[in-house]
């Protein structure tokens, strides 16, 4: 008889306010399933990220199904896993771990969850030239959706130049010589001015970061602007180009459609994605702009 319930959770610093929790217990109740999902924040643990490899093996071992992995671990659990997916492996970031007789198999579902985000809400944007802001664990993985959806260049812009041209760099070799760059961010007026559309892969604008992740000036009419922070949804970056007349696409569909394809992995269960784009548009609502 299959399983009928599950034990999950997220590893991550700062993740109080995360929404996964409620996404998933909801789409597990709605299936008949029984589903407990718990938060494992380093910060009042008073843990540094590189516990990550400890928690990890004591989840495995209190019969935790998986755990969905956010910042800053989602490199530094790379080590600590016993294989990887084909996806997960050529990023090198992980932000799921699914327990599999006895083993830890290390998953991204950040690149499936852009990529479908962007297809339904950017459908018809033009692809020729995009500009990305941040190289980390999330910026990796939407530069490698970018180029599947058919980006022709992607130009990576980071203020670690190092980690931008690294990225730049693994993104040539999966895709082909050419297809992306590493640029410094004094160069954003330049690039932009050419740009189709900018994606924006930085903890700027979140509420514990608020702000512009670049100049207003910078921005015009003629970019679509595409968001990967969710709390809250309408950054400060989305306002102010939805007021130029900037086609926009904030971060909510990448949280709703990665966590779908984690729960799919967690519980062999086929999720409904567009009802957890909804639990979470309306979860996002209900704890307001402070989140």
């Amino acid at each position: 008889m299959p399983k009928q319930s599950y034990l999950a959770g997220l590893i991550g610093s700062g993740i109080g306010p995360s929404l996964s929790p409620a996404l998933h217990e909801r789409e597990a109740d709605r299936q008949g399933l029984r589903l407990v999902y718990r938060l494992i924040d380093l910060d009042p643990l008073g843990m540094p990220p590189e516990a990550v490899g400890d928690l990890v093996r004591a989840a495995r071992d209190l019969g935790f199904d998986g755990l969905n992995i956010t910042h800053p671990c989602k490199q530094l659990v790379l080590e600590h896993l016993d294989a990887l997916a084909p996806q997960a492996e050529v990023l090198g970031a992980v932000n799921t771990v699914v327990f599999e007789d006895g083993r830890a198999v290390g998953h991204n579902t950040d690149v499936t969850g852009f990529a479908a985000s962007f297809a339904r809400g950017l459908p018809d944007a033009p692809l020729e030239r995009v500009v990305q802001l941040g190289a980390g664990g999330a910026g990796a993985a939407v530069a490698h959706a970018l180029l599947t959806l058919g980006a022709g260049h992607v130009t990576v812009v980071d203020a670690l130049p190092d980690r931008a041209a690294a990225l730049a760099g693994a993104l040539n070799r999966a895709f082909g010589e050419g297809r992306a760059a590493a640029a410094p961010p004094d160069r954003q007026a330049r690039l932009l001015a050419q740009a189709d559309g900018i994606v924006h892969a930085t903890p700027t604008g979140m509420a514990a970061h608020p702000g512009l992740p670049l100049p207003a000036g910078l921005l015009h009419p003629g970019l679509w602007v595409a968001e990967v922070v969710y709390r809250p949804l309408e950054t400060e970056l989305l306002r102010t180009a939805r007021a130029l007349g900037c086609a926009t696409l904030d971060g909510g569909g990448m949280a709703a459609f990665q966590a779908a394809d984690a729960f799919r992995l967690f519980t062999g269960r086929e999720p409904d994605a567009p009802r957890m784009l909804a639990d979470l548009t309306e979860l996002a609502g209900a704890v307001g702009a402070p989140h």
